[in-house]
């Protein structure tokens, strides 16, 4: 993290809170306080505003920041962060934002330009690339990129929302407290979950434990829980499966009898449809086990729509599928 641009945002905080005070003393004292179309209300409540850029790092920050900051998040259900381009209201947002929160590792590729220019000028925080380095995967085929998919390891998980904990008490001292209760609160919880994925997929017979999804963005979850992870893509969706890729997938479909591939929420099924119809072709049966949410949650005000909905949405349906 920057010093200088924590040290001004600091200072932004602490003139924000004031200019609001002395803003709301003046509207009582000149009786505004009836005004039904909010011209004379101030533009701000004083409140951090954080914009996150994925629905797994907003929900994360909505779970340890409660409502003493305002928290945005930029890509909803079914947006791949790999072909996202900032539209001209997430510019907006970005540009009125104290704090920018984003993935890193290259996962919102189309946006690092942006990202990296508003750095300049205020505090933007790239999130996993703020873990222990020898906690990331680097398999040989992300052509020596670190994996960004983080968020699939729960416990890794767990480290990010407690260095945003951290990151985040250090900024606001008036909430420092709130920040670290609701913080133990969510990383508790996460703890909780990782031990439910534990045991959820301890029920399945280790032969079985072969999870075909369309990229490759479960390979800590594989790591993590002990399923051997295979994807049709790569790390990113920005290139495309060749022939030569689908026909190894068919052949190790039919060879290892694998019994269903999935589907992504965020990412076009006609490739994996594709190897169904393929391995269907050698007499070998697979099916379609379900929709995995992969780079995004599901719809906002539901249970997928939060990160913990999430990975027991992921695992029930992998679970049920490969059992």
């Amino acid at each position: 993290m920057n010093a200088n641009n924590l040290d001004n945002l600091k200072r932004r905080f602490l003139m924000k809170g004031i200019l609001v005070f002395v803003v709301g003393i003046t509207l009582i004292v000149m009786g505004c306080s009836d005004r039904k179309d909010g011209s004379d209300q101030p533009s701000s409540d004083g409140r951090l505003r954080i914009v996150a850029t994925t629905g797994m790092i907003a929900d994360a920050a909505r779970n340890i920041v409660g409502e003493h900051a305002e928290v945005v998040g930029l890509m909803g259900a079914g947006v791949d962060p790999h072909l996202y381009k900032a539209t001209q209201n997430d510019l907006k947002l970005l540009s009125e934002a104290d704090i920018i929160l984003y993935n890193g590792l290259h996962l919102e590729g189309k946006m690092a330009d942006v990202l990296g220019k508003l750095a300049a000028r205020k505090l933007v925080i790239a999130l996993a690339e703020g873990l222990d380095t020898t906690l990331l995967r680097r398999p040989p085929e992300f052509e020596g990129a670190y994996d960004p998919h983080v968020w699939f390891d729960v416990d890794l998980w767990k480290r990010v929302a407690q260095n945003l904990t951290d990151t985040l008490t250090a900024l606001d001292a008036e909430n420092v407290e709130v920040y670290r209760s609701n913080g133990g609160i969510y990383t508790a919880s996460l703890d909780a979950l990782d031990e439910w994925v534990i045991q959820q997929i301890s029920t399945t017979p280790e032969k079985s434990r072969v999870l075909v999804t369309a990229h490759d963005a479960f390979g800590y979850f594989g790591g993590a829980y002990g399923i051997e992870v295979r994807g049709l893509q790569g790390i990113s969706t920005v290139s495309e499966a060749g022939l030569a890729d689908r026909a190894a997938m068919i052949d190790l479909i039919v060879e290892r009898k694998v019994k269903a591939v999935f589907i992504e929420s965020s990412i076009n099924p006609k490739a994996i449809e594709a190897i169904v119809e393929g391995v269907n072709g050698r007499g070998h049966s697979v099916s379609i086990g379900g929709e995995l949410f992969s780079d995004a949650m599901g719809e906002d005000g539901t249970p997928e729509g939060t990160y913990v909905g999430m990975v027991r949405a992921n695992v029930n349906t992998i679970v049920e599928a490969l059992r």
